[in-house]
């Protein structure tokens, strides 16, 4: 499960939710001591939250020992279908390059998913977990950071090579301190959660959105099958609904039962919010990185918070861990915010879209969504139009300083919904059963998250390709035939590979480059540059 034994420096991440979990697992993964605050006193395990998570987030979890487990025990569901009231308008499928393990989306409680989580965390000897510290200020200079943190028993002090700062949506003092706005908006209609216990035959295996129910005119309902029999249903609500008066009147139950009819249920749990769409100003400040809710809000519709958040985490960690082992520049850590903003830019254009059609702000936008709704029902061109939230997909870094671009590989831009792009650089690498000295032994993402990952064509020389790689980089090497790896096919017809290429992939098993495997400097150019060296962002040059 680890890279190796060897550990060097320290980072305290700050926030014990499953984006801090995931960052500790992965730095300690690496080989790199953590210290995990949580100003709590212990876990409280309510309510669903965040429980959708996407193929590629559970291929992440994989690399630190609880992927497969949260799949197994996860709902899975490989269709979401779209209603406007009683019609279904379209359901979705979802399209893999490769021949990931996994399914397209699992359902589960964020509560398991950090339970198994802390497993995971408690059988690492380099990650000390200290419940009860309250981070009240950060400090940091050339040397390292300096957290003051509040506990039952006094002040303390804990010191830090890095900081990551993943304490959630209402981190408004830290990010003060740290000098970082989180601008946005919050939008004034509420919605209602409940996680309700049914035996609902048909709904096990589905992801449903009903636009304008006769039984919520006007607004929506999300209905997601979770484990042991449960549904959680959202409800968009006006602003000033009351969740207290409508649960004591008996409106609540009525609400229920005009969707799951006379069938026996039990609240598991309820709750209330407001959605609100923020990206902080800045996801790095010197040696502090800040990751999820606490650098970017988005809306549910489309799972992209959780699973946005594990993006952060292993971006940050997989660059941390270099600049601590020497393998790069700490000027690396630049392209965290670069990247990581950037993708958090992009869920919150694509879930804001999502929100101006699910709650008009204008009377053009009412009008809109009239006409697309109406037109949709018999008219497949339409449902195009139809948003109820594009679902949750990693990140594409096609424009990163860490990836060289290709003129025959061009990026297409943001494919269908459910489809991966055709692997280019910056793309993930398709995932497919990878063969190992002879032995069918693991999957290629696994192999690529243990460095950088060189798969060669048939015609080009391996020495000479491992001669020009140690000496463009300290950073740890894999390098294989892609015949060799790819036995099945799978990934030489998905990439269309050539004979003369090498790929290189970075250690978040994105694809970094494709260069021809004659040409030195290319390859030796490519690999520096996919771990930040000779590299400018901006009018900044990184490395």
């Amino acid at each position: 499960m680890g890279v190796n034994h060897i550990h060097t420096g320290t980072v305290a991440v700050i926030g014990n939710g499953p984006v801090g979990q995931t960052t500790a697992l992965l730095l300690a993964r690496w080989g790199v001591r953590v210290v995990l605050l949580d100003g709590r006193a212990e876990r409280d395990p309510i309510g669903s939250k965040a429980i959708c998570q996407q193929r590629d987030v559970l291929e992440v979890w994989a690399a630190i020992g609880v992927g497969e487990q949260i799949a197994a025990e996860g709902v899975t569901w490989d269709t979401a279908r779209t209603f406007h009231r009683d019609h279904e308008l379209f359901s979705q499928q979802f399209v893999d390059h490769g021949q990931s393990p996994f399914p397209p989306f699992v359902n589960v409680s964020q509560a398991r998913t950090e339970e198994l989580l802390d497993d995971a965390i408690a059988q690492q000897p380099l990650i000390d977990v200290r419940w009860g510290h309250a981070v009240e200020r950060i400090d940091q200079d050339a040397s390292g950071v300096r957290l003051e943190c509040t506990t039952a028993t006094g002040t303390v002090t804990v010191a830090a090579d890095y900081a990551v700062l993943a304490t959630g949506s209402r981190s408004s003092e830290l990010r003060r301190q740290l000098g970082v706005g989180f601008p946005g908006r919050s939008f004034d209609d509420k919605f209602l959660i409940c996680d309700i216990q049914a035996d609902i035959p048909g709904w096990a295996s589905e992801r449903r959105f009903y636009f304008d129910p006769e039984w919520n005119p006007g607004r929506q309902v999300l209905i997601h099958p979770c484990p042991d029999s449960t549904f959680r249903i959202d409800w968009q609500v006006p602003g000033d609904y009351d969740l207290d008066t409508e649960a004591e009147s008996g409106a609540l139950d009525t609400r229920i039962r005009q969707i799951i009819g006379d069938t026996p249920y039990r609240i598991v749990w309820k709750s209330v919010y407001r959605f609100h769409a923020r990206l902080a100003d800045r996801m790095r400040v010197g040696r502090v990185l800040l990751a999820g809710d606490c650098a970017h809000i988005v809306s549910p519709f489309g799972a992209r918070g959780l699973n946005s958040g594990v993006g952060d985490a292993e971006n940050a960690a997989w660059k941390l861990a270099f600049v601590l082992r020497g393998w790069a520049d700490p000027s690396l850590l630049e392209t965290y915010d670069l990247e990581r903003r950037a993708a958090a830019a992009e869920n919150l254009e694509v879930t804001s879209a999502t929100m101006d059609f699910l709650v008009p702000q204008t009377d053009e936008q009412h009008a809109r969504r009239k006409a697309v709704l109406d037109a949709a029902a018999s008219d497949p061109a339409a449902r195009a139009g139809v948003d109820s939230g594009r679902l949750a997909e990693p990140f594409w870094y096609v424009d990163s300083p860490l990836t060289t671009s290709d003129a025959r590989r061009p990026f297409a831009g943001r494919p269908d919904r459910g489809v991966s792009p055709v692997p280019v650089p910056g793309v993930l690498v398709p995932d497919v059963p990878a063969t190992v000295r002879g032995q069918s032994c693991a999957r290629l993402r696994e192999i690529a998250r243990h460095g950088v990952l060189l798969l060669h064509g048939s015609a080009v020389d391996p020495a000479e390709i491992r001669r020009i790689a140690l000496a463009a980089t300290s950073a740890p090497i894999r390098l294989h035939a892609l015949a060799d790896v790819d036995t099945s096919g799978l990934l030489t017809a998905a990439t269309k590979a050539e004979p003369n290429e090498v790929w290189v992939v970075r250690p978040d098993a994105h694809i970094a480059a494709v260069v021809d495997g004659g040409d030195p400097g290319a390859l030796a150019g490519a690999l520096r540059r996919a771990v930040g060296a000779d590299v400018t962002v901006g009018e900044r040059r990184v490395g």
